[in-house]
C-alpha cells in the first residue's frame, strides 16, 4: 500500500470522548495506528451533548462553521469543533448542531428509547462531514464508517457525490458492531431520503425502516463490510453482498482489527 493513502474515519463513538465500548475503542486506536504507519488521516464524530468540551479541550473552527444544512425542509446550522487526543498527535473533528446534538445522551434517551429523529441526526452528520471535507479540499481514498449511525455517508458518496472530483475515487468500508437499533427509524425516513435527492428506485423495504431494511439499503453503496465478532448478517444480506461481490470480513476483534483493516484497504484500493 502507498504510505500516503488518505483515510477518512467516520465514527459513531470514540474514546476518550465517550465511555469505553468496542466501537469507541477501535475508533480511538485504529486511526492513530494507521497514521503512525504513514497514512494521512481525518477523523470525525458527532459532538453529542455528553462530550465534555472543557475537559477534552474542544474549540470551534470558525472558518469551517456557519453554513446551514437543510434536513426535512428545515435549516440547521453546522458547527465544527476540533480537539487533539493527548500524546497521540491525532486530531478529531466534531459535527455539532443545537437541534440534534445538545442533548446529554448519544442515540437513546435516559429511559433507553431511541430518539425519534435519529434518522435526521444521521443525515446531518453525513452532510456535515462532506461539507467540511469539501472545505478542507481533501480527497479520501478510503472512507471507513464505524457503526450504523455513520452508514449514510456511503449513500451520499456513491450517489449524490459520485462525480465530485474529491470523492469520485473514494472507496467505502462499513464496520458493523453489536449495536443494532431495535426500534424502527422515522416512518417518514424514505421521504426524507427522497428529499435529499436519492434514487427512490433503490429503497426497497424502507417503508418499514427497521435495522435490517436499513442495512439492506446501505449495502448497495459500500465497497467492503467488516463485522465484529459478535455481529452477523441475515442470510438475505449475505446473498446481497455476494451478488455485488463485496468483501465481507467477519470476526473482527481487539486482536486483529488493524491487520484485517489494512488488508481490506489494500484489497479495495487495488480493484
Amino acid at each position: 500500500m502507498v504510505n500516503k493513502t488518505k483515510i477518512l474515519y467516520v465514527c459513531q463513538e470514540m474514546m476518550p470522548y465517550l465511555p469505553e465500548s468496542k466501537i469507541a475503542r477501535i475508533c480511538r486506536n485504529l486511526p492513530q495506528i494507521m497514521q503512525e504507519q504513514g497514512r494521512e488521516i481525518r477523523t470525525f464524530m458527532p459532538k453529542y451533548g455528553c462530550v465534555n468540551e472543557r475537559r477534552n479541550q474542544l474549540h470551534e473552527v470558525i472558518r469551517l462553521s456557519g453554513m446551514n444544512i437543510v434536513i426535512d425542509d428545515t435549516d440547521h446550522q453546522l458547527i465544527i469543533k476540533v480537539a487533539s487526543i493527548p500524546n497521540a498527535r491525532l486530531q478529531v473533528y466534531f459535527i455539532d448542531n443545537e437541534d440534534y446534538f445538545t442533548r446529554k445522551y448519544v442515540l437513546k434517551d435516559e429511559q433507553g428509547k431511541y430518539f425519534a429523529d435519529n434518522d435526521e441526526r444521521s443525515l446531518f452528520f453525513a452532510r456535515g462531514i462532506i461539507e467540511t471535507v469539501d472545505k478542507l479540499r481533501w480527497s479520501p481514498d478510503i472512507i471507513h464508517c464505524h457503526g450504523w449511525f455513520s452508514a449514510l455517508m456511503a449513500v451520499y458518496i456513491k450517489s449524490l457525490y459520485l462525480n465530485d472530483p474529491l470523492f469520485a475515487s473514494s472507496r467505502i468500508i462499513l464496520s458493523l458492531y453489536d449495536d443494532s437499533f431495535t426500534d424502527s427509524l422515522s416512518d417518514s425516513f424514505k421521504e426524507k431520503l427522497i428529499q435529499e435527492g436519492f434514487d427512490n428506485t433503490r429503497m426497497e423495504g424502507l417503508e418499514t425502516p427497521d435495522y435490517n431494511h436499513f442495512i439492506q439499503y446501505i449495502l448497495q453503496f459500500v465497497d467492503g463490510i467488516m463485522l465484529d465478532s459478535e455481529t452477523t448478517l441475515p442470510d438475505n444480506l449475505i446473498k446481497l453482498s455476494q451478488s455485488r461481490e463485496i468483501p465481507v470480513i467477519i470476526g473482527v476483534d481487539d486482536n486483529n482489527y488493524v491487520e484485517k483493516s489494512s488488508k481490506l484497504y489494500d484489497e479495495i484500493i487495488s480493484k
